[in-house]
């Protein structure tokens, strides 16, 4: 894939979406774990509701590490999934606190190694907290970045190493905030605004659809 292409199509995302960013609301690298976390299958909005008193009540691994799964689900059973993630959260910081000294890994291993963190939550961290230039794909990324045509991955790890490869180096943060974006409001995915959209003239869907709007 000639870099021109995935440049012009970084550039035209850019000025649909200049204020693309992550939308969970962290105070340190600690509370962006536990948000992304929870953020499994659900909003980015609801996510923020629960953490804003899930944070007061817990506000460093070691407080939440001592709770039991019950008192935290208490927090979170708004969400989706909240008995897991509950669980997951006391055990992921009862291993912070064990093997990190309760600070939160900066590598992908490590992140991994603790419960309820897969390679989205891990590469979310990485990337947002710590500035390392990798991209998360979640269910938004996978289907924008395949539709598109920057990657053609069969999963979401086969994407993300596509990306990691098609995408220019300091560009993969970015990236991941902007397809989530596109893919929230107009590339969605049972019913996609092909008509509104700003890279159909790159998109190979959209030329299957014959909607290019240039």
């Amino acid at each position: 894939m000639q870099r021109d292409w995935v440049e012009s199509v970084l550039k035209s995302l850019r000025s649909a979406y200049p204020g693309a960013g992550t939308r969970l609301q962290y105070n340190n690298v600690f509370e962006l774990l536990v948000a992304a976390i929870l953020s499994a299958q659900t909003t980015d909005d609801q996510v923020n509701k629960v953490t804003k008193r899930l944070f007061k009540q817990y506000p460093t691994p070691e407080a939440l590490a001592k709770a039991s799964p019950e008192e935290v689900a208490e927090y979170i059973k708004s969400l989706g999934l909240y008995r897991v993630k509950s669980k997951n959260l006391v055990s992921a910081c009862r291993v912070l606190i064990d093997k990190f000294e309760g600070k939160v890994p900066d590598t992908l291993e490590e992140l991994i190694s603790l419960p309820g963190v897969g390679r989205k939550v891990a590469n979310v961290v990485l990337s947002n907290a710590f500035g390392k230039d990798v991209i998360a794909v979640d269910t938004h990324v996978f289907r924008v970045a395949n539709r598109i045509g920057l990657a053609n991955g069969r999963d979401a790890k086969e994407t993300e190493m596509q990306l990691m490869v098609k995408l220019p180096p300091g560009t993969r943060g970015e990236a991941h905030h902007l397809l989530i974006f596109h893919g929230r409001e107009v590339c969605r995915a049972r019913q996609p605004r092909c008509q509104d959209c700003v890279v159909s003239r790159y998109c190979k869907d959209a030329k299957k659809r014959n909607l290019d709007n240039t």
